[in-house]
């Protein structure tokens, strides 16, 4: 038990010290400052913008911002969806495998070009390693670093700064970050263990005589930047449970910092554009302690096991149902939180065998998406709640709620509104129409409680582009593909859309002097009541849902039935 708490400790105490490295990184970044890679990426920048028609780089305004972002998605996605289209007739493809459905295709690539992943198909005998790495692996770079975009132009302009370029900051979100530590953390998994080939599956004899197919490819590459770029989507079906794509202890410690690295940096990252980085170790360490207390509850409930099957064997057993041996229930637990505290979604162990607990946290976590949030954006909606605070705090002791110095008006709260509900929206409109009809769109396959924490999660993990899920679900069906699509695409766009605008509307504020009279946004009490808005806003909304789901499902084998 103590070797488990200790493991999820030490690899705590590592993402703590790597959080300001990385995040004075990523701002000198994107402030253009100096930085180590520049003699290498500076020639290859220089090439691409030519390519790419990037001439002038002026700074853009919050439309052209969005424009140039919905524009680019688009042109990748119907470039991806004809590639994926047409695999039978593209290289690297020893198996020989054709197309799938429409609407699978559909869904398949509006997820992988939405940061999402949600896979609705069996990796193994789908997709070809062209399709695995030219269609769905590009879609992985360029939706990290879309959404990694956004969240720094919501920095620059909630600091009083103008948006920037969007083809720049793509450019330099794929050369300077993702594709550097990408290329490292992939030698570091080969060095760990994880397949790179392009070689065909190989069969096997075992030993009962039987023939069995071994699927492999090009993982490690695969792996790294699904992790790193929280994207999710495995190689394999079973994800990261598969010993292809985490074979040991040394892997999995490198998969879950790689997931932490990025959202838990941007935090220190605005800190460094707001020239305050008291505040940003404040609000770091708000969602920190949550994220920790969620750890606990949930590795508590695994490590308590199972009531009914201890009480029936008279022993005291963890819950090992759906885990992989090598991992245990503390790197299962930690992982599972972790996975929807980013918005990665990728799994090293099977989330349907959770306990209430633990469905319980990773639930929350796909409600609120601030701990720590999707790749970029995440840290944009913890500064929506930051100024939702600002805003109510400001009413309520009379005075004009301002950050950093700039008036919140009418039109940032509504802007706001919309980045917040849009995802409730998505998540309960069609989980309530599911519901409504258990036989012919459903898809449970557990009853009572737990059958309904399977829907509502599944829309949960669409909107909030994170891609888990509760497996069990009969989920590969056109009402499923069709209607996650919507959650996956709406859930994305719209609140990207917004907080463009916000920000643009932040960055034309004239900046006032601080007075005795300012709202001080740095300080500890400040940071306790933003804690307790977030939590007070994500509960009144999602209770209901969490009360019907896991919450009621570990009264049920409490109480032994």
């Amino acid at each position: 038990m103590s070797q488990g708490f200790l493991q999820i400790a030490l690899t705590l105490c590592i993402v703590v010290f790597i959080t300001p490295i990385l995040g004075k990184y990523i701002a000198r970044v994107f402030l253009g400052e100096r930085t180590i890679l520049d003699p290498v990426m500076k020639p290859l920048e220089a090439i691409i913008y030519i390519l790419g028609g990037v001439g002038k780089k002026n700074d853009m305004t919050g439309w052209q911002y969005i424009r140039a972002l919905l524009c680019s998605n688009l042109v990748m996605g119907v470039g991806v969806y004809a590639l994926l289209y047409y695999q039978k007739f593209l290289p690297w493809n020893p198996n020989g495998l054709g197309r799938m459905r429409w609407d699978l295709l559909l869904h398949t690539t509006i997820s992988f070009l939405t940061n999402t992943d949600q896979q609705h198909y069996t990796t193994e005998n789908t997709f070809s390693y062209f399709s695995q790495t030219s269609a769905l692996g590009f879609l992985m770079f360029t939706s990290a670093a879309s959404g990694l975009v956004v969240g720094i132009a919501f920095i620059r302009g909630l600091t009083g700064r103008k948006l920037g370029n969007f083809y720049v900051d793509f450019t330099q979100a794929i050369t300077r970050i993702l594709l550097p530590l990408s290329i490292v953390g992939a030698i570091a998994l080969i060095i760990a263990g994880v397949p790179q080939t392009l070689a065909q599956t190989i069969l096997v004899e075992t030993l009962e005589g039987r023939i069995q197919y071994i699927a492999r490819g090009p993982v490690a590459s695969w792996e790294m930047i699904k992790m790193l770029g929280e994207n999710g989507g495995g190689f394999f079906t079973a994800n990261s449970a598969h010993p292809f794509e985490n074979p040991n202890g040394a892997s999995n410690l490198i998969e879950i910092i790689a997931m932490l690295a990025i959202p838990t940096s941007l935090i220190y990252t605005y800190g460094v554009f707001a020239n305050n980085l008291k505040q940003a170790w404040l609000l770091f360490s708000m969602v920190f302690i949550i994220f920790v207390v969620l750890i606990g509850v949930t590795a508590t409930g695994e490590l308590q096991g199972n009531p009914l099957i201890n009480n029936a064997l008279r022993l005291e057993l963890p819950n090992l149902e759906g885990k992989e041996v090598r991992f245990d229930w503390a790197q299962t637990a930690l992982w599972a939180v972790t996975t929807t505290a980013t918005m990665c979604g990728a799994v090293n162990g099977m989330h349907d065998s959770l306990m209430p607990s633990g469905t319980f946290s990773t639930l929350f976590n796909l409600f609120l998406q601030i701990i720590w949030g999707g790749q970029g954006i995440g840290t944009a909606y913890l500064f929506i709640y930051l100024m939702l605070t600002v805003f109510i705090t400001g009413l309520m002791v009379g005075r004009t709620p301002e950050i950093f110095g700039r008036k919140i008006e009418k039109w940032e709260i509504i802007l706001a509104s919309v980045v917040l509900l849009i995802h409730p929206m998505m998540i309960l409109i069609p989980s309530s129409i599911a519901l409504a009809y258990p036989i012919s769109l459903s898809g449970i396959s557990n009853p009572s409680f737990h059958g309904i924490s399977q829907v509502v999660y599944e829309y949960a993990s669409a909107s909030a582009n994170n891609g888990s899920g509760l497996e069990g679900l009969n989920d590969s069906t056109l009402w499923w593909n069709l209607s996650t699509t919507v959650s996956i695409f709406l859930g994305r766009y719209i609140p990207i859309i917004a907080l463009l605008l916000l920000a643009d509307s932040m960055s034309k504020k004239q900046a006032s002097p601080a007075s005795r009279g300012t709202l001080k946004t740095d300080s500890l009490l400040f940071t306790g009541i933003t804690a307790g808005v977030t939590l007070i806003l994500g509960i009144l909304t999602f209770f209901p849902v969490l009360a019907l789901g896991p919450i009621a499902e570990g009264f049920k084998l409490a109480s032994g039935s």
